[in-house]
């Protein structure tokens, strides 16, 4: 087992560690006070190969392996958690489930745009009412054979393209509201989760590829969030919004298995970002301890400010390579759903201990937001929620431990 990086990690690492302290962490604490971050960003991050790790070439993507994809969401969660969320979304959520589960049409329509950052993709599977109990989604897609929708091509393309995941001819007509979806408020387009059919549960559930600007689609900013304040979050109400058929995203009534397939993979995303959180907690610790002096010495030299920091460091290495290990089995086509379960479980419980525990390592000035601890603390909170909160997570694991569903 070798767990060095290779040379052309190693040179992606720099790279993302190098763009991060120029483009990122310079503005991040006054993103999180706006509660905006720079839109801008976007096209440097697409410029810099970032929005099209692991896409292929052909369709605008810059290649690489999942564990490079890691180490750049990593120095990203780092900089600026709002900015990681970008990534994470558009390209982990979005273009690989394009470059999945997509039709060529489909492929060729998006993913240049969103592995170059023309254009935003977010991710419409929550709903007011349906978080965690995704496979009960309220919104609909009724089928109407009038096919007066227009083609589902991308937003800014003349093309006419037809072929998607059910085959041509007719639309459908969706209904309802989802929310807290990131990069709601920027997106170009929404890979939408609706029930399509009567069957019972998740298996009446099918997935679209819908343009935002589609008609009857409206969006609202979600305010006043306790982190990740410069994420552009939003509600997304849909009203007889006309949706082509052959903008279905693989076969219908299989939009449960698409969206587990993408948060599989998402959740080692996460997972990478939650390291982030922790190394930067720890780094900031490790700076303010050798700063600070109190009792005559730098609080770097009492036993128990070793102790805050040591337990950081630990969590640090332990959650990395669970996020390493997940990386390595996808690059090796091995299952690797349980252990993405495992590392977003462990790493965003131990973000939180970290960001908590640097915080105690600088006191009261933790907790004003000239320093970074507060906003580390803030940010990692949700990492415990989203795409699967740590009960979710206890129960994927435990269900493959035992053979028994416990929902």
């Amino acid at each position: 087992m070798n767990l060095e990086l290779s040379e052309e990690q190693e040179a992606v690492r720099r790279l993302a560690r190098d763009f991060v302290e120029r483009e990122v962490v310079p503005h991040a604490t006054a993103w999180d006070r706006a509660e905006e971050v720079d839109r801008g960003i976007v096209k440097k991050l697409g410029e810099v190969g970032f929005l099209g790790l692991t896409i292929d070439e052909e369709y605008g993507g810059s290649g690489g392996d999942h564990l490079a994809y890691c180490l750049v969401t990593e120095e990203l969660g780092r900089g600026d958690s709002s900015v990681r969320g970008i990534v994470s979304v558009s390209l982990g959520l979005v273009a690989k489930t394009i470059a999945a589960w997509g039709s060529e049409e489909q492929k060729r329509a998006w993913l240049p745009g969103l592995t170059s950052g023309e254009y935003v993709g977010c991710f419409g599977l929550t709903e007011p009412g349906t978080g965690s109990d995704a496979g009960n989604l309220t919104t609909r897609a009724v089928r109407d054979g009038g096919g007066t929708s227009r083609s589902w091509g991308s937003p800014r393309s003349s093309e006419a393209e037809n072929g998607g995941g059910a085959g041509s001819g007719g639309d459908y007509v969706v209904n309802g509201t989802k929310m807290f979806i990131t990069n709601g408020t920027w997106a170009d387009v929404v890979l939408l989760f609706a029930r399509s059919t009567d069957a019972p549960g998740h298996r009446g559930v099918s997935a679209f590829l819908v343009p935002t600007d589609t008609p009857g689609l409206t969006r609202r900013a979600v305010h006043g969030k306790l982190g990740l304040r410069g994420q552009a979050t939003a509600e997304l109400v849909l009203e007889d919004v006309r949706v082509p058929a052959s903008a279905m995203l693989g076969p219908e009534g299989k939009g449960f298995s698409v969206a587990m397939s993408a948060l599989a993979k998402g959740r080692m995303s996460v997972a990478a970002g939650c390291v982030g959180i922790a190394q930067a907690a720890l780094d900031a610790a490790v700076r303010y301890a050798g700063e600070r002096e109190q009792f005559g010495k730098t609080i770097a030299r009492h036993q128990l400010v070793q102790e805050l920091i040591s337990d950081i460091a630990v969590d640090v290495d332990a959650a990395r390579l669970l996020t390493w290990r997940v990386a390595d089995l996808i690059d090796r086509g091995k299952p690797f759903a349980v252990e993405s379960s495992k590392a977003k479980l462990f790493a965003s419980e131990a973000a939180v201990r970290a960001a908590n525990n640097a915080l105690q390592v600088f006191g009261g000035y933790g907790y004003i937001d000239e320093y970074p601890a507060g906003k580390l603390l803030r940010d990692a909170r949700v990492m415990t929620l989203y795409e699967g909160t740590s009960q979710i997570q206890k129960l994927v694991i435990g269900r493959a431990l035992t053979g028994v569903s416990a929902f």
